[in-house]
């Protein structure tokens, strides 16, 4: 492995809890496939979260700040899972650029570094964009 790829691997922040995040979202997709709305896969995720003793929250609702000033208004990210990484569900035919800007707008007004954008209407695979902080 050359130098510069093997120091790239070393800084993936969450590496092992991000590997058992995307096992997850794969069997998901494999039993169901893409064509639900977001709230089955939210479900499904849920389900083989527990079967798998993964720490989670499901729509947890999150403290924004402005200038680490707490907002009124919060934010409800689909999962937090191990305390430590958003997950957002999206069932479109494809992520937008929007979608990319909206998490990472989200882990900007969070304490979270790390989000997961799953997109289960990808095919023929599910589509997972890491956003890092």
């Amino acid at each position: 492995m050359n130098h510069k790829r093997h120091e790239k691997l070393e800084k993936i922040i969450f590496k092992k809890e991000s590997y058992e995040l995307q096992g997850v979202i794969f069997e998901v997709y494999r039993k169901m496939g893409s064509g639900f709305l977001e709230a089955v896969y939210q479900e499904c995720l849920e389900k083989e979260f527990e079967l798998r003793n993964i720490p989670f929250q499901s729509q947890a609702e999150i403290t924004l700040s402005y200038k680490y000033i707490p907002l009124k208004q919060t934010y409800k990210a689909d999962f937090v899972c191990y305390d430590l990484i958003l997950i957002e569900i999206k069932a479109v035919s494809e992520i937008s650029d929007t979608h990319k800007a909206q998490l990472l707008n989200y882990l900007k007004a969070t304490r979270y570094k790390l989000g997961l954008l799953v997109n289960f209407s990808s095919y023929p695979k599910v589509g997972i964009e890491r956003i890092v902080l």
